[in-house]
């Protein structure tokens, strides 16, 4: 525990400064948001017309929805820096140094999480340009930012574990989009869950997704159900503590295999 905070603050660090040396990388990652929530927005904004939906404006019902999707397009993707380290050798060096592997995973998780909160600012300010009202006020959107970080945490463990196992790119891609797309579109980010099938509305319950949407949304509401968003808001940080110790435990995979 007392290497833990110094070593994943060293290795943050790291990460931060390798993701600003590519600034195409840091361009794209910020324009992303922007053009889900101006092409959605404006190809489904009739669709509030349908059964479900509580708010009037997609644009209010949309914007917690790529807040979301965010996280996931992006920590699905953290295990790409622990496979440029394998490639280069520097995940061998640290795994033969004293260095903390939860400090490592650690590291990663908080990389994700500003990523994230920089996306989701940028989002918030877009849907307010476009006329989203966050009747939640300030204390709605930073609970939305707890639930975006918190699924980021278990979606970015998930990632980097998969990249301690496969080893190759081609393989991380693979499994980020085979898990990422089908979550997506089996939660509530898009589409009222009142307004989908009844298959998917059962499936969606247990989708820590649709739990991190389900949470933003409501915390955004004008009158939001607390002790619903705080359930939701405990089952999304219960399994991002099991992913995380998952994902550690495959330091050790990775080492036998060496």
């Amino acid at each position: 525990m007392t290497t833990l905070v110094p070593h994943s603050g060293y290795l943050t660090n790291r990460l931060l400064l390798a993701t600003l040396r590519q600034p195409a990388f840091v361009v794209i990652m910020l324009i992303q948001p922007m053009i889900w929530l101006l092409l959605f927005g404006q190809l489904f904004k009739r669709i509030v017309e349908l059964p479900g939906f509580a708010s009037g404006s997609y644009i209010d019902f949309l914007t917690p929805g790529v807040v979301v999707m965010t996280v996931l397009f992006t920590s699905g993707w953290a295990g790409m820096a622990f496979i440029d380290d394998m490639d280069r050798g520097v995940m061998d060096r640290m795994l033969s140094s004293p260095v903390s592997r939860g400090a490592m995973m650690l590291a990663s998780v908080l990389n994700q999480a500003v990523t994230i909160v920089v996306q989701g600012i940028i989002v918030v300010l877009v849907g307010l340009a476009l006329g989203a009202e966050f009747a939640g006020g300030v204390a709605g959107v930073l609970v939305m930012f707890l639930a975006a970080v918190l699924l980021a945490a278990s979606f970015s463990c998930l990632s980097n574990g998969m990249a301690l196992l496969v080893r190759t790119g081609e393989a991380l891609i693979g499994f980020s989009t085979m898990l990422t797309l089908p979550l997506s579109f089996l939660s509530s980010a898009m589409m009222a869950r009142e307004a989908a099938p009844e298959w998917i509305q059962t499936v969606s319950s247990y989708n820590p997704v649709d739990w991190a949407v389900v949470a933003a949304r409501e915390a955004l509401s004008a009158d939001p159900d607390w002790s619903g968003v705080f359930a939701r808001l405990g089952g999304l940080f219960g399994v991002a503590i099991i992913t995380g110790f998952i994902a550690t435990r495959a330091f050790r995979s990775y080492q036998r295999s060496l």
